[in-house]
Order: C-alpha cells, then structure tokens, then sequence
C-alpha cells in the first residue's frame, strides 16, 4: 500500500511516503505542486496531519476536500528539528525539509498505530 503523508502549511507542505512498515520524507512543496502530484501520482491513502490550535480546522477541512484521513501531528515539527539538530544536518537543510522531516514522523506514528 503506498500512502503519502501531509503535513499542510499555509506557505509549505511537507510530504513523506511509505509502502511498507516505514516512512520517509519527500520532500516540501506549494499547494499547487501538490495539486499536480495527486493528480500524476496514484496513492492508496492520504494522511493529513492535524495539530492542535487554529490551524486543526483548516487542516481538518483541507484533509475532507482532498478526501484524506487525519492524525495527530502536534509537535511533529519540533520533534523533526530536534532529531535533525541531533544528526548533525546543516541548518539550510534543516529548514528547507523539516517539514517533510515532519510528515515522516507523524506518518511513522500512523503506521505503527495501525499495526
């Protein structure tokens, strides 16, 4: 099953991928790169991240028009650049993927929550 993870952002979109017990990140686009993606890219699930606070609603509406399922996502972001600072991973890098970086593990969350 080959499943795309979302973690959506007003300014970017993180993605990650799996198609197995593992994810991965992608990596970070606009909404309109993302729009040609699911139309090129053929996916058996889409999972949109959810956090807490005022983006959850947009999220949550996003994820509905896209038809995608949620999962909690909160603190994902910081999760990821924890994890990278802890790698080692030049700070341009850090920033241009942690969202993807993101997406990955709220995707990891997701897969081992549905074993």
């Amino acid at each position: 099953m080959k499943i795309l993870a979302i973690d959506y952002g007003r300014s970017k979109i993180g993605l990650a991928t799996a198609e197995g017990p593992l994810a991965g990140p992608w990596k970070v686009v606009g909404l309109n790169e993302l729009n040609e993606i699911l139309k090129k890219e053929k996916f058996d699930k889409l999972v949109v991240g959810v956090s807490s606070g005022t983006m959850a609603e947009e999220q949550k509406k996003f994820a509905k028009n896209i038809g995608a399922e949620t999962f909690d996502e909160t603190l994902t972001t910081k999760e990821a650049q924890r994890l990278s600072l802890e790698a080692g991973m030049g700070r341009k890098k850090r920033r241009d993927m942690e969202d993807a970086f993101a997406a990955a593990l709220m995707l990891q969350s997701y897969l081992d929550s549905n074993v």
